[in-house]
């Protein structure tokens, strides 16, 4: 195969750092947010939570991308590898995002406060499931989570850095040692996270599948974010030469692949609760499908499987950026759509929109927006030393 060499600018320009504009959202979120905690503490968050498990579900479906791209050896994804694994390099910040929902613990979670007024049901319910649910418990667990996410992400980050900086091919087999692991200790982790952060709203619900379930809607919204990612810097006339039509083509079948793969999980999910017809399993569904809660669940089926099945399913369609980025875009909202979905209900009877939903959204996408630009710009967009490298820019 013939040799290829990086003809693009590696490195950020200023001129293309939209970091001005971010932290002027994130400011305006950050102060609206605090207005809110005093107006509508319980409103503030729900909605900060249904932000946090959005943006959270970002960097760790791109620790688990950069870990799979190790554990395999994959050559396909090096040049665009750096940005999943700056969205990782920073999940140990979501530790300290995390504080305000163990804050808020006894006005979000039911089975931390008093059960007195409920009925018996509910009260031996919260007996039975206390070994699991109780405060102490709960915090120890999410500091064991931060704990490995952050030490994955910023440790993978790090020697990606390094050996940009050494040639050190060696750090190669270190990703894999790491990875290897990694992935077990990640899939564990991620579920019983999902299951303390959403599934608990509700103690007397569960599913054994939510933790597949959080992970497919996040793998599927990170190929439409990174696709987003990449067609804005090629807009900016950056990579064009590196992130070429192959690796996009490959983004977007990944993401068709997902959307199918969320759309089995999602329908697993549901029919093993309806066919079981267990009612305390069951009224997780009733509620989410009765009124006008109804339109957020038809829409999230429309937005994160057939439209983009239907529009994916043509060859073309991967081949066509203003198409794919449509349909990325579409994705990532309906990923928000559906993470309210889960988490509203808890608070609303009806669908029911705050402005702290959107106040709360912005504060985070502002911080989880400067940390990605504030470290992409410090180092190279493109692990420009790593052995698989030329073979992922002959990659045709």
């Amino acid at each position: 195969m013939a040799q290829t060499k990086l003809t693009d600018n590696v490195q950020l320009p200023e001129s293309a750092n939209p970091s001005r504009v971010i932290i002027a959202v994130g400011v305006v979120g950050v102060l609206a947010s605090l207005v809110g905690v005093v107006v509508n503490y319980e409103q503030f968050l729900h909605s900060y939570l249904t932000s946090f498990s959005f943006f959270i579900s970002l960097s760790l479906a791109s620790l688990f991308l950069v870990m799979i791209h190790h554990i395999t050896r994959s050559s396909w994804g090096t040049t665009l590898r750096r940005i999943p694994e700056t969205f990782s390099s920073y999940l140990w910040v979501f530790a300290l995002l995390f504080i305000p929902i163990l804050l808020g613990m006894s006005t979000l979670y039911e089975w931390v406060g008093d059960l007195e007024g409920r009925n018996v049901f509910y009260q031996n319910l919260a007996e039975y499931k206390s070994p699991y649910l109780n405060t102490p418990f709960f915090i120890l667990r999410n500091v064991i989570y931060f704990g490995i996410w952050g030490y994955l992400g910023y440790t993978l980050y790090k020697n990606s850095i390094k050996m940009d900086e050494t040639g050190d091919w060696g750090i190669d087999t270190m990703f894999r040692k790491i990875s290897a692991p990694g992935i077990f200790f990640f899939g564990f982790t991620l579920a019983f996270a999902s299951f303390d952060w959403i599934m608990s709203l509700r103690f007397d619900w569960f599913s054994t599948m939510f933790g597949v379930y959080y992970f497919a809607m996040s793998f599927q919204a990170i190929m439409a974010v990174l696709i987003v990612m990449i067609l804005w810097l090629r807009g900016k006339g950056l990579l064009l030469n590196t992130i070429t039509r192959a690796h996009i083509n490959d983004l977007g079948l990944w993401m068709f692949a997902f959307t199918v793969f969320y759309a089995y999980i999602t329908f697993s999910q549901f029919f093993l609760i309806y066919y079981a017809n267990i009612p305390e399993a069951t009224l997780f569904y009733y509620v989410r499908m009765e009124g006008n809660w109804q339109y957020v669940f038809y829409a999230t089926i429309f937005g994160r499987f057939v439209i983009p099945f239907i529009v994916l399913l043509n060859k073309s369609a991967k081949a066509n950026y203003k198409v794919l980025s449509t349909i990325s875009v579409i994705i990532i909202v309906s990923h928000v759509v559906e993470i309210f979905w889960l988490v509203m209900p808890s608070l609303h009877d009806s669908l029911t929109f705050h402005w702290l939903d959107v106040a709360t959204f912005l504060a985070l996408a502002g911080i989880f927006m400067w940390l990605f630009f504030f470290h992409f710009k410090k180092n190279s967009m493109v692990p420009k030393n790593d052995p698989k490298l030329i073979e992922s820019l002959n990659k045709h």
